[in-house]
């Protein structure tokens, strides 16, 4: 659990922790931000396309060899990031360490069930989950502090000696993946046309939330995306050995969950991206106070999230994760009250429902998922799980973004949001609230009919 856990710490402030020192690389490159937004998207893209690739490289080759070489392409290329000559050099480099965070992001979860009998799963899954909250809590924290006590390059370089010691951990006490003994025909064909649909749907979402999803680039990119992802199902249902096991999906748990996860992410994306703008341009927080607040969600998820996989280990993980999905739609509705005479207590009381939710619903939900798949297929399934999260996050930003501004703009005449009067973004945040309230009431009552599916099944019985 230390090994893989603190793999997953990495990845998931890395995700982060860089976004607090874009500023301070377009000062020290004397770049554009045009151009160092690529540092991240980088990273974000080769996480996005290559996640599948890496699971099913899991299945065949060893869960347990792959991820400790993720670990160590991390720590190299995380060395290589800190020592950048130039801004080039380091969009190089930061897509270097997307490679090794995609064998972390993918097998994670994988490894951890694997290595903890089934009745103890879910509490398993809670740590690893209260760990993914944790990083992505205090990577604007950590990276603002790191680039105080020194300079941005510390932000990078602190990831060596801890991937060091997570190497080191994992090669001695990670117990021995299960694989394919028999080797199989890699299907190169399907990640070659699955990488190129990922990398033009993260591109598109990207191009449409600044240039608006009428441009010409933003229709070219999703229309290659969608004809990328009918090739890739033809080619799957073909192959002999697949990149993904289409019969997964049969299973109705299995491509349910996943999709409630799909639209929780969305939701968590979109609060993550807009809720900054109430902070800072009605009730003019600076920005450390802004950070602070945003930690409150992740934090209070991350302490529910064990708790919440030993619930579900003991009371089942459909039950579990419905309450969890309730208390976010309740904290969306409380979140679409928010009004310009707010206190830290009254934004602390209103979003407290939404981060509780979030830890109780995401460890049972990724139980769920784990459990209901073949050992032989744990590293596919896995890979499937965290590529929810990219895909929600990588849809959630422009699409609940767009959504925002075009109801600001309803309401005032201003060009940009950021010189929108407050009483419009205050009416754009409520009403964007709302509509994510409707999105995770969809999905409340799929898990909700997913557990009395399952509670039928077990009376039949």
């Amino acid at each position: 659990m230390l090994g893989v856990g603190l793999g997953v710490l990495m990845f998931t402030l890395d995700t982060s922790i860089v976004n607090i020192a874009l500023p301070t690389l377009v000062e020290v490159f004397q770049t554009t931000f045009a151009t160092i937004q690529w540092v991240v998207l980088s990273y974000l893209l080769v996480v996005t396309a290559l996640v599948l690739g890496a699971a099913r490289l899991g299945d065949t080759i060893g869960k347990k060899r792959l991820y400790l070489g993720g670990l160590i392409v991390f720590t190299i290329s995380s060395l290589l990031c800190g020592l950048s000559p130039g801004v080039g050099w380091l969009i190089g480099f930061r897509a270097l360490q997307g490679m090794g965070a995609v064998m972390i992001s993918a097998l994670g979860a994988a490894l951890v069930t694997e290595a903890f009998p089934s009745s103890e799963r879910g509490r398993a899954l809670g740590i690893i989950g209260a760990i993914v909250s944790l990083g992505i809590a205090l990577g604007p924290t950590v990276g603002g502090l790191l680039i105080g006590l020194s300079d941005w390059r510390m932000i990078f370089l602190v990831n060596v000696p801890i991937g060091i010691f997570a190497s080191f951990v994992v090669a001695r006490s990670v117990p021995p993946s299960q694989y394919q003994a028999t080797r199989q025909r890699f299907d190169w064909f399907g990640m070659v046309v699955m990488t190129i649909a990922l990398t033009a749907f993260a591109l598109g979402m990207t191009h449409g939330q600044d240039a608006g999803f009428a441009n010409p680039m933003t229709l070219g990119l999703l229309a290659i995306a969608i004809f990328g992802l009918v090739i890739f199902l033809w080619q799957e249902s073909r192959s002999t050995s697949p990149l993904v096991d289409l019969s997964l999906f049969h299973n109705r748990q299995f491509s349910l969950s996943l999709l409630t996860g799909i639209l929780v992410f969305i939701v968590i994306a979109g609060t993550i991206f807009i809720i900054p703008f109430f902070l800072e341009l009605v009730l003019h927080y600076p920005t450390p106070h802004v950070g602070l607040l945003l930690a409150v969600s992740p934090v209070l998820g991350g302490i529910v999230a064990p708790f919440s996989g030993n619930l579900s280990d003991r009371f089942g993980t459909r039950m579990i994760s419905s309450i969890g999905l309730a208390l976010m739609v309740m904290g969306c509705l409380s979140i679409s009250t928010f009004n310009a005479q707010m206190t830290d207590i009254d934004y602390i009381v209103r979003v407290a429902p939404f981060g509780i939710g979030l830890g109780m619903f995401q460890s049972p939900n990724n139980s769920a998922i784990l459990g209901s798949v073949p050992p032989e297929r744990l590293g596919i399934a896995s890979g499937l799980l965290s590529l929810t999260r990219t895909l929600g996050q990588t849809t959630g930003v422009p699409l609940l973004g767009a959504i925002f501004a075009a109801i600001v703009f309803m309401q005032s005449s201003a060009a940009k949001v950021t010189n929108a009067p407050p009483d419009a973004l205050v009416f754009g945040v409520q009403s964007t609230f709302k509509i994510a309230a409707a999105m995770l009431a969809i999905a409340t009552f799929i898990m909700f009919m997913l557990w009395r599916s399952q509670s039928r099944k077990i009376v039949s019985r």
